[in-house]
Parts: structure tokens; C-alpha cells; sequence
């Protein structure tokens, strides 16, 4: 009788052909041909009269495979052509052992393995394009692969979840009142499911496996931060809750429009500044402890400003800082006067309400009082030559402008001898004073009479003696520089 085909054992396989194919039935007894559809087999093997062995072929699409003997063909039974399974996605793509994934793809009949890796996976096979396994036991990142007899599939990373380790916080501090965004950074974030903030839980978003970005709950003092997934709960990271700073007193509280200055803060909480500004120009912090910041102060326009300082819980209270345009001086009186000093003199000009010195070149004033913001009176100090006077307030010192700011110390005079000695009592006598330092000659007198008087050179007073009583009288001169010594002249009948 003819064969008969029961089934074939793969009935699928590549459409490269060479899949050893068992077929079984009855009546194969003297079988002369194998066909897959029109294709005859290179060779088979008649194993009994109920079984042959082959390769397949190569070939296509689904086709019939049958057997002819003596007595003629048999039946035919399906073999399907079929390509290597392709994996298009996994969900999840990590995890731990044990972890149903999902792989999702196409020709998926037929899998006879799944593998994670080297690590072979139980599966359910769901249709052609879904298969269910189970993560085995595994490290790292693996490939996932399905093999089918027509071949192995492309290779699909799937990550090992491990516990999270955390190495930084930034910021690593922030107000009590919480609210700060901090960035966590480590390894194993992925798959997070918590970030605590000492016992308190945080909002958190995962950006990647090395970053997480948490708002830091309400708290005190240092707490450790934990990042847990479900593998366990990473090591501490400490996060400090600290106070808002408060600011107490600037020192100075008012500089120079230039800037440049430096000011004393003082207050709590005033560590870890991160800006101090003087109203909306950003000062340069030379130091910072917790009570005491120490700023170059910024240029400004002459005004009230508020100084405040930013640290990671927020900012402080304001307090007032003065800029003051720098003094001017236009004059002052009087502009001469002895090289020993100690004379009064009154300084002219502008924004001198806040004087605080007053030099004669290199030589510091004294007495200094302050009349109005356009006078000061002060006591000059000793010197030589002709100096610049300058002033100092808050807001600088005076540089040279309109008006004369210069003042020259005057040599105390002296007189060396008269011609003529002696003169009517009557007065009207040109008199010819000699000596030295009398070109600042302002008085001479004969007695405690004044007479009128030309200072002809540094060396040479020409005078007219005043009217006087008959006798000797002492003859000085007076000049900026002080009195003179005195010489004798006598009055005649």
C-alpha cells in the first residue's frame, strides 16, 4: 500500500535548508523519494517501515513534504521555511533575577531557548512575535537572545539592577524649610524607588542610572540621604538643613562711589555665601566664617543701598550701605603760614560734612571741625615748601581741581639791620630794612605803630616811619611766617 506521513519532526526550518528532519508514518518500505514540495532530498535514511531521517533542502514558504515508494505517494505534510527570530525590544530592559521580561519581536515560532547572556531562561512562548521569560541569575549588562531552529536572533541589552551607591549632593545643604533641588549623583539609580532624606521621603525624578533629582523635604540639622531600588538601599550621603542668614551690622556702612573698600559683615548663618550684594552690584568675598564675611565693596552711584546676603537657605535681611561722592576742595584761608604750623586755617569746597583727616602734603592736621559740608576749620601741622592739601571722607579723598588747593609754608622773618637808624620824631623817614624771608612781608612796626611799608625783594623792606616819641623803639617785621626779631630805631627831636 502506499506511505503514510503522521507527522515530521521539525516541521519548520531556515530557508538555508540542512535541518535534520525525522519523518514518521507507515509503509516506507522501499520508499525510492523524499520531496519538500517539488524539491527531492539530497539522500535519506530508511530507519523502519514506520520512520526516515533527512536533511532538509533548501526552499521557501510553507510546502509539503511526502513520500513515494513502489506503490506510489503519500500523503503530504506541512514544513514551514521560516527566517531567524529578530528581538525588537524588552520591557523592562533591567532588573534583577527573577524579573519577568517581556521580548517582543518576530519569528518567534519554533524557540527552542531563551538566553540572558550565557544564562539559559525559562520562557512561555506567546505567539510569533511575544515571548514571556523569566531573568535568570546575572551581572551587568547582558545581550537577550532567541534561538529557533532557523537560527539565533540578534542580541538585546538587558541591565542587572544593583544597589545603589551614592557618591555627591548638590547642593549639599539647604534651608529647614526644604524645597531645595538636589542632584544626587552614583551608579544603580535606575529603577529607583525611593530617596529619604533622613526618615523622611523625598519627590525624586530619575535622569539616568547615575543621576536623580530629589526636593529635599522640610528637616534640621545633617541627615543621611539613601537612595533604595529593589535590590536594597544605598550608603549615606550627609545633607545639611541650615538656616537662613541674618545680617547685624556693615563695618564701614558707607565707602567711596569708586568702590574698592573693604566691609566687615557680621550676622549668622553666613556660611557658605554664595553672593553678598550691594543693592544690585555683586561684591567680592575675601572671607567667610559663620558670623563674620569680608567683601570688596563695587562701584555705585552716590546713594542709599541695600547689602544682603544669598547662601544655600536663602537670603538675609537687607541693611543700608552709603556711597558718598569723594570731597572737593576750591580754596582756603589763609593759603600761607609758618613752617613750625599750629595756625588755624579754613578749608573750602564740597561734601567735607564727613571729614574724617586733613593732610598738608604728607603732614596731618589736627583740630579738624567740621562748619558745614562746604568748611572745615583745622589746625596746621608742620612742614616746608608748597604742599597739596587734601581731604578725606568716606567717599575718597580730593583730588586737584577749580580753585587753589595748594598751601606754602613761610620761613619766619629776619631782620639783619636798618638805614637809617634813627629818624625825625615827627615821622616820614624812608627807612631800608634788611634781612631775609621778607618777600611775604604783611606788617612792619615801629613799636606798636604800623607803618606803611614796600617788601622790595626777599631781602629788602623799604618802610616810612610813623611819627613816634623821641628815644629808641623796636622795629619788627611781620610776615605769615610769624615776627621777626627786632631792631632798634631812634627817634630824634
Amino acid at each position: 500500500m502506499a506511505p503514510v506521513i503522521s507527522s515530521i519532526n521539525p516541521n519548520h526550518g531556515p530557508p538555508a535548508g540542512g535541518t535534520a528532519v525525522t519523518i514518521n508514518g507507515s509503509s516506507f518500505t522501499g520508499a525510492t523519494s523524499v520531496k519538500f514540495g517539488a524539491m527531492p532530498v539530497a539522500s535519506f535514511m530508511l530507519v523502519s517501515d514506520g520512520e526516515i531521517t533527512t536533511t532538509a533542502p533548501a526552499g521557501s514558504g510553507s510546502v509539503a513534504v511526502t513520500v513515494t515508494s513502489p506503490f506510489g505517494t503519500s500523503n503530504g505534510v506541512t514544513y514551514n521555511y521560516g527566517t531567524s527570530p529578530v528581538i525588537t525590544g524588552l520591557s523592562p530592559a533591567s532588573g534583577t533575577a527573577g524579573t519577568p521580561v517581556l521580548i517582543t519581536g518576530s519569528g518567534f515560532t519554533g524557540t527552542t531557548s531563551v538566553h540572558f547572556g550565557p544564562a539559559s531562561a525559562s520562557f512561555t512562548l506567546l505567539g510569533d512575535g511575544q515571548i514571556q521569560a523569566t531573568a535568570p541569575v546575572g551581572s551587568g549588562t547582558v545581550m537577550v537572545t532567541v534561538t529557533t531552529p532557523a537560527g539565533t536572533s540578534n542580541g538585546s541589552a538587558f541591565s542587572y539592577s544593583a544597589a545603589p551607591a551614592l557618591t555627591s549632593l548638590s547642593p549639599a545643604s539647604g534651608p529647614t524649610g526644604g524645597g531645595t533641588a538636589v542632584t544626587l549623583q552614583g551608579t544603580g539609580f535606575t529603577g529607583a524607588t525611593s530617596v529619604h532624606f533622613g526618615a523622611a521621603s523625598a519627590l525624586f525624578s530619575v535622569g539616568d542610572d547615575t543621576h536623580i533629582t530629589a526636593t529635599a523635604p522640610a528637616g534640621t540639622g545633617s541627615v543621611p540621604v539613601t537612595v533604595t531600588n529593589t535590590v536594597g538601599t544605598s550608603n549615606s550621603v550627609t545633607y545639611s538643613y541650615v538656616t537662613a542668614p541674618v545680617l547685624s551690622s556693615l563695618s564701614p556702612d558707607q565707602g567711596p562711589t569708586s568702590g574698592g573698600n573693604t566691609v566687615t559683615l557680621i550676622g549668622t548663618g553666613l556660611s557658605g555665601a554664595t553672593s553678598v550684594l550691594f543693592g544690585t552690584h555683586t561684591a567680592t568675598i575675601t572671607a567667610n566664617t559663620d558670623t563674620q564675611i569680608t567683601v570688596t565693596a563695587p562701584a555705585g552711584a552716590a546713594q542709599s543701598v541695600n547689602v544682603t546676603v544669598t547662601t544655600a537657605a536663602g537670603g538675609s535681611n537687607p541693611l543700608p550701605y552709603f556711597y558718598i561722592a569723594a570731597p572737593a576742595l576750591t580754596g582756603m584761608f589763609p593759603d600761607m603760614g609758618p613752617s613750625g604750623g599750629g595756625n588755624a586755617v579754613t578749608l573750602y569746597g564740597s561734601g567735607l560734612a564727613l571729614t574724617t583727616a586733613v593732610h598738608f602734603g604728607p603732614g596731618a592736621a589736627t583740630g579738624i571741625a567740621v562748619v558745614s559740608d562746604s568748611q572745615v576749620a583745622v589746625t596746621a601741622p608742620a612742614g616746608t615748601g608748597t604742599v597739596l592739601v587734601t581731604a578725606t571722607t568716606p567717599g575718597g579723598t580730593s583730588t586737584v581741581g577749580l580753585g587753589n588747593t595748594y598751601y606754602s609754608y613761610v620761613d619766619t622773618p629776619v631782620i639783619d639791620s636798618l638805614s637809617p637808624a634813627e629818624g625825625s620824631a615827627s615821622g616820614g623817614d624812608s627807612v631800608l630794612i634788611k634781612g631775609s624771608d621778607l618777600t611775604y612781608t604783611d606788617a612792619v612796626y615801629f613799636g606798636a605803630a604800623p607803618a606803611t611799608f614796600a617788601a622790595v625783594s626777599d631781602t629788602m623792606v623799604v618802610a616810612t616811619a610813623p611819627a613816634g616819641s623821641v628815644g629808641p623803639v623796636a622795629v619788627t617785621v611781620h610776615s605769615p611766617g610769624g615776627t621777626s626779631n627786632s631792631a632798634v630805631f631812634h627817634y630824634q627831636p
